[in-house]
């Protein structure tokens, strides 16, 4: 492959010729034996592409490998148009999650579990374990952890009609919710009087929730908050809008958290 291709130039002329032909990233993907949210990755430019995929490509996409590789990429292009600055983001299907009550009930009060007698944890931090926990996983296994809808709020993704379902935990006596004051502000603390149900859970949500622990459940509410605010599905959501489960295949480290590399060397 010539060195004067980068990576972001390989995944953008991708991109270009992916929608000149009319394919969407998952018929493409399916051709190339690589999943989606893979070939997505590609087309940033955030995962290497090896020659033989690019063959592959070239039998799905009908182009020639040697004009795909070389200066004359241009003749591809309408226009006025320029090889780096004509591709736009691949275009982002919509993700509906289907919400599993008890699944969500059951990972707050498995993350309060681990964390809740942690004086930063109030719901602020809670909120944020909840989203990277459920986001996290998504990017992952592309499929839904609990399949809470989260929206962009000033203070970071919170989890839709948390307050109500919490309301209702504490009433059943599932949590007591307590008011206290850390760092001089006012925090609400959440502290679980039930154990979680290990039953609704499979070994692979635990494990990406427990890294969410691990990594986070020491930060400040505006450390975590700071934080989410950089991750992609937040920013490219407007305010007040729900936060589409299908821009965490857009995020690029220390965000990502699925190992495309291996994806690409398994190819």
């Amino acid at each position: 492959m010539d060195s004067f291709l980068s990576q972001k130039q390989i995944g953008q002329r991708i991109a270009k010729l992916r929608k000149s032909k009319g394919f969407s990233q998952a018929e493409l993907a399916k051709s190339l034996g690589i999943s989606r949210s893979s070939l997505a990755q590609v087309e940033l430019g955030n995962r290497n592409v090896g020659l033989q995929e690019i063959q592959r490509m070239s039998v799905t996409l009908t182009f020639s490998v040697d004009d795909f590789l070389s200066e004359s990429f241009g003749h591809y292009l309408m226009p006025g148009e320029t090889i780096t600055d004509q591709v736009q983001e691949p275009a982002i299907r919509v993700s509906i999650p289907s919400f599993n009550a008890a699944k969500f009930k059951n990972v707050i009060l498995y993350i309060l579990e681990w964390c809740g007698g942690k004086p930063n944890v109030g719901e602020t931090v809670l909120y944020k374990l909840l989203y990277f926990s459920d986001f996290n996983y998504y990017e992952i296994y592309e499929e839904h952890l609990s399949g809470a809808k989260y929206r962009k709020l000033p203070f970071g993704p919170v989890p839709q009609n948390s307050d109500l379902i919490i309301n209702q935990m504490v009433k059943k006596g599932e949590l007591q919710k307590i008011k206290t004051t850390f760092h001089g502000y006012v925090q609400i603390r959440l502290l679980p009087l039930v154990k979680a149900d290990l039953t609704l859970f499979r070994g692979s949500e635990i494990e990406v929730i427990d890294k969410v622990i691990n990594q986070m459940s020491e930060w400040s509410a505006s450390t975590i908050s700071d934080y989410s605010h950089k991750d992609m599905p937040w920013m490219a959501t407007h305010e007040g809008e729900e936060i589409n489960y299908e821009l965490v295949f857009y995020r690029e480290p220390p965000f990502s958290v699925r190992p495309y590399a291996e994806e690409s060397e398994a190819s």
